[in-house]
């Protein structure tokens, strides 16, 4: 028995045939990696900054109803805990002033920076600058003329 040797090219378009197909999955799975770290990203986003709305929205909902307190009776105290929703962002970054002009959050990454109006009708002053790093109740308070803000129960 003699054996020859054939020069057979026909395999050969088989086997670049894997390797384009293998190159083919592999640009289509890293094409949907990204894709997929892109939602990811817009979604935690979005939800960073629909917290934020609402954490700001219930606070002031909160000092509208520290002022309406303060007009019913000049010696009244009014207390009321407010939930702070958690969110992605560096929370010890983020800093809470209310004063005369309304409700500020600042934030070293500006689009979480919110500025919320208050009405202003309560009968005293408004004070109050909180640092939010750990925090998970803000007490807004009105006592003796003054509503302010607080991470702390007050004791009356």
């Amino acid at each position: 028995m003699t054996s020859r040797l054939v020069e057979d090219e026909s395999g050969a378009s088989t086997e670049l045939g894997y390797i384009f197909t293998f190159m083919l999955g592999v640009l289509f799975l890293s094409m949907f990696s990204v894709w997929a770290f892109g939602l990811e990203t817009s979604t935690r986003e979005n939800w960073n900054t629909t917290a934020v709305d609402v954490n700001m929205a219930d606070i002031a909902a909160a000092v509208e109803r520290a002022d309406t307190a303060s007009r019913e009776d000049s010696s009244v105290s009014y207390a009321e805990v407010v939930t702070w929703r958690l969110t992605e962002a560096d929370e010890t970054e983020f800093v809470l002033t209310l004063d005369d002009t309304g409700l500020s959050l600042d934030h070293s990454e500006n689009e979480l920076d919110r500025e919320v109006s208050i009405s202003g009708t309560g009968y005293g002053t408004y004070d109050g600058r909180i640092n939010l790093s750990g925090t998970a109740e803000i007490w807004i308070v009105y006592h003796e003329g003054v509503t302010y803000l607080s991470t702390t129960r007050p004791d009356f």
